[in-house]
């Protein structure tokens, strides 16, 4: 798959764009604050309905604008397709998929298989478990829309139980209706769960012989998915904690808590690793998610690499380099780097100032 072209309007600082695209490698290179990171924004919020800078609709239109629009054209397996979102400041976003509008984002959802790696994720490793949440579920609900349809249901049976503890101090009668809504959040939670579960299980059966390639042999990675409750248990643990949740007025327990360890050579990269360990542990996460989304798609992913060379040595731009030939990449830089000049073969370069394409 590949994107072919990416239609602004009234995007961030794009009054106007429209821009085609190669399949293989594109370069978009400039000064920072001129709007090359906006674009790869625009792709990530058009496969997935959601900003990569965890944005809300209304601070993405372009100031002093009421809405905005996203076109894209894509091909997928020789077929062609078209991605039209509308966004507006005081409305939900509009989305349709070849002229046709959808009702659920769960249709948006593997369409595109996009991966991103900026140096926010360079973070994921050693930041606090919200991020590697964040990572399994970005990923996990491209590749399935029954996770991202099990998610909104149980953020929505969350945010309900929550409410409820919230109004139990002055309105106590309530907590009858608490084992209603415990029933739900352990079936739905444990679904989320199981899929957690085996997604780690299927980057652990890739990662661990990208990252001996990466450190010429030298480390061995694992990561360990550590739940904050056993699916088994969920329902037994979420009535003991019940008075503790009522203390708090939250919920203590569940998969919203869940987080994934990573070890090389058995020890924990988030206390023990250098800084060069977690970036290339970082490095092997990304690069274990293009084979894992090429494993289950039979497919490629469109990788987005927003500004990530300058943050890798040369070994490891190397490495990345290498694993991105036979996939579109649309990259961000500052500077048209000698170092990709002599390693790929780019196929088109752009160079953006204040919101315009040279």
């Amino acid at each position: 798959m590949y994107i072919d072209s990416l239609a602004l309007k009234n995007f961030r600082n794009y009054a106007s764009l429209d821009i085609r695209f190669s399949e293989h490698i594109n370069i978009l290179y400039g000064d920072n604050a001129q709007g090359k990171t906006n674009i790869l924004e625009a792709i990530y919020l058009s496969a997935t309905t959601k900003s990569h800078r965890n944005a809300k609709d209304k601070d993405i239109i372009k100031i002093n604008e009421d809405d905005s629009h996203i076109r894209v054209n894509l091909k997928k397996r020789e077929v062609g397709h078209r991605i039209d979102m509308h966004l507006r400041r005081s409305k939900p976003k509009g989305v349709a998929i070849d002229g046709i509008p959808i009702r659920r984002s769960t249709e948006l959802f593997g369409l595109i298989n996009i991966i991103m790696f900026s140096p926010e994720d360079l973070s994921v490793v050693k930041n606090g478990p919200g991020e590697r949440r964040r990572f399994m579920d970005m990923e996990i609900c491209q590749l399935s829309r029954i996770y991202y349809s099990n998610l909104l249901k149980f953020n929505k049976i969350l945010d309900q139980r929550n409410s409820i503890l919230k109004q139990l101090s002055f309105k106590p009668e309530m907590v009858d209706i608490l084992d209603t809504w415990d029933d739900q959040l352990v079936d739905v939670g444990c679904s989320i769960i199981k899929e957690r579960e085996n997604f780690l299980m299927m980057m652990n059966d890739i990662i661990k012989d990208i990252h001996n390639n990466l450190t010429s042999s030298k480390e061995n990675i694992e990561l360990k998915y550590e739940p904050n409750v056993d699916s088994e248990r969920f329902k037994e643990v979420l009535k003991e904690k019940r008075q503790l949740d009522i203390r708090n007025s939250v919920t203590m327990t569940g998969p919203q808590r869940d987080d994934f360890g990573i070890f090389i050579n058995g020890n924990d990269v988030r206390i023990y690793g250098s800084q060069g360990q977690q970036r290339t542990a970082a490095l092997s996460l990304k690069l274990a998610e293009i084979e894992l989304v090429k494993k289950i798609i039979n497919d490629s992913p469109v990788l987005l690499l927003d500004d990530v060379m300058s943050e890798l040595d040369s070994k490891r731009r190397e490495t990345l380099l290498e694993s991105i030939k036979d996939i579109q990449t649309i990259v961000t830089c500052t500077g048209y780097d000698d170092f990709i000049k002599k390693r790929v073969e780019v196929d088109k370069v752009y160079k953006i100032s204040e919101g315009n394409i040279v």
